[in-house]
């Protein structure tokens, strides 16, 4: 999976949350979600138990400021409308 990805959670405690793919480590991804999981304290996660979608964006803040957690919030935000406004998996593997 990409860099901006955003995918599902299918296991843990965040179930059926959507996440935000800040980068990927072998077979982990990095995970953030900009409330509980931040850019400072991302989740750590197996690609086999997160839920892909097709929607994906570019992780860049307009004006070239920094990254924050207002950014991914409006990005998973943005996604949610465009769905139909399901937080939650609608389906799991």
């Amino acid at each position: 999976m990409k860099r901006g990805a955003i995918v599902f959670s299918k296991k843990g405690r965040d179930k059926g949350k959507p996440m935000v793919v800040l980068d990927s480590d072998g077979e982990y991804l990095i995970l953030v979600d900009g409330k509980l999981r931040t850019l400072e304290k991302p989740k750590k996660k197996k690609q086999k138990h997160v839920q892909p979608t097709n929607f994906s964006a570019e992780l860049q803040p307009p004006c070239g400021r920094a990254m924050q957690n207002a950014d991914i919030r409006k990005l998973i935000e943005n996604f949610l409308i465009s769905e139909g406004g399901s937080e939650r998996c609608q389906k799991t593997m």
